[in-house]
């Protein structure tokens, strides 16, 4: 078996690959580059999961960051354990073929109560005084004190948030050389977010992005440099491009204008009430799942959306097969945004009204993804002051709320997801695998098991 390490730099297109990423350039000049054709949708976690599996999401399940589920009637987004992937995952094959083989995910998703040899994965600790403290899970369980006794605790808040820094992605890298050092996993899956927040919040503009380029490009050839010193093959790859926009689309709220969508007042804030509405959406950066509880409604429901201005398609049932997407999970209707628009999860006309949990970072209650959290209130001139004195209140140990965020979705110049795109802003395998020029994203599954088996 060949040692192998995939290095997945979040957000990597040749859009953003020239003078700010020298090394990159020269790993490019001494492998190849293939463009990947977008998973659909072209999102983390299905992207991960078709690479992983080698399935499409009406397969394995993954059909976007997050779903409705019906039997509870909740908003699932960003949950992690492996058990919702439906397909078996490469290093359960590799682990068949030969018992010998290990491996080590790194913060790649879903990864917990994974099969995976070693694992770690951001995970805060939630106390009852409604406190969010940083953490990570990992397995074993001792890795997880043996990793922050040594580089101090899991940067959470730098991870996400308006703090994200290359802090994270450094922690996440030494961690995964701490790992090699003590195990020598025979598969290592390593995820870089850094890009992820610079070209979300300011799309390609390099008077804004190039320091976050140079940083990590040093990052990956420290990494690169690391593995191949251990006879490492390495694969550099991306789960998406990110391109620019300008149109925030607010699908829950045109749904809300002609009487679909259904809210409740709690505390004078306004929440979702999906069970109770006749229709709804899940909001997953240039993708929207619509679910409907009413399927009377559902050729009303086209013909409304049909005269949304950045819509690009309205996927029904037939659409979906062709697509792979005809899952369970996936709304009656997804929507595909136009290159230049991308779908929020906002639902209320008033922002007075909006829910305490609109302008804090707060994943797990938001129907739908908000990159708008990687931003404070730029119209607040003491919001800092603000921050810093949320932050004494939890030090102190009292109750807080962070509500730093602000509710203007057109901060956002940057998304991804939408396959109405150029093949500069396509993900990209670097490695030094003869391959075609463009591959499918079910095919990455095949490159990495031919690194490690020398077949496919």
């Amino acid at each position: 078996m060949q040692k192998t390490v995939v290095i997945n730099i979040v957000g990597l297109s040749t859009s953003v690959i020239g003078e700010h990423t020298p090394f990159l350039q020269k790993y490019i000049a001494k492998n190849k580059l293939t463009h990947i054709k977008p998973a659909f949708p072209a999102v983390t976690t299905t992207s991960q999961s078709c690479y992983i599996t080698g399935k499409n999401p009406d397969e394995h399940g993954i059909v976007g960051n997050g779903w409705y589920d019906r039997e509870a009637n909740e908003m699932k987004f960003w949950k992690q354990s492996n058990k919702l992937v439906h397909a078996e995952k490469i290093w359960e094959a590799a682990k068949r073929k030969n018992p010998n083989f290990t491996s080590s995910k790194m913060f790649w998703w879903y990864n917990m109560y994974s099969t995976a040899d070693f694992s770690a994965t951001p995970r805060p600790q939630y106390h009852s005084d409604g406190v969010k403290m940083p953490d990570c899970y990992t397995y074993p369980a001792d890795l997880r004190d043996k990793l922050q006794a040594k580089f101090g605790t899991f940067p959470l808040f730098k991870f996400w948030g308006p703090n994200t820094s290359i802090d994270c992605s450094k922690w996440i890298a030494d961690a995964s050389i701490e790992v090699d050092k003590e195990n020598d996993p025979t598969l290592t899956l390593i995820y870089l977010p850094h890009l992820d927040y610079c070209l979300q919040k300011f799309g390609v503009d390099f008077s804004k992005i190039s320091k976050d380029l140079h940083e990590i490009d040093a990052l990956v050839e420290e990494l690169v440099t690391y593995y191949e010193q251990k006879n490492s093959l390495v694969i550099l790859l991306s789960e998406y491009g990110i391109n620019n926009v300008n149109r925030p689309i607010h699908i829950n709220r045109i749904l809300r204008e002609n009487g679909l969508l259904s809210v409740r007042v709690e505390n004078k804030h306004e929440l979702l009430d999906g069970g109770a509405s006749k229709a709804f959406a899940a909001a997953d950066h240039q993708i929207a799942h619509i679910y409907i509880n009413d399927l009377t409604q559902k050729e009303r429901i086209k013909g409304i959306l049909s005269k949304v201005e950045g819509i690009d398609l309205i996927m029904d049932e037939t659409e979906k097969r062709e697509h792979k997407i005809n899952h369970e999970r996936a709304g009656d209707l997804v929507l595909m945004a136009k290159a230049d628009s991308w779908f929020t999860y906002y639902y209320w006309f008033d922002d007075d009204l909006a829910p305490d949990f609109a302008r804090c970072v707060d994943i797990h209650n938001k129907p739908g993804y908000d990159p708008v959290e990687m931003f404070m209130n730029p119209k607040n001139p003491l919001i800092k002051l603000r921050a810093a004195y949320k932050l004494a209140r939890k030090l102190l140990g009292f109750r807080y709320r962070m509500d730093v965020i602000p509710l203007d979705a057109t901060l956002i110049k940057g998304s991804h997801g939408t396959l109405d795109i150029g093949k500069e802003f396509y993900p990209v395998l670097i490695c030094n695998q003869t391959q075609s020029e463009e591959i499918l994203a079910t095919e990455v599954y095949g490159i990495i098991w031919n690194s490690i088996f020398g077949e496919k």
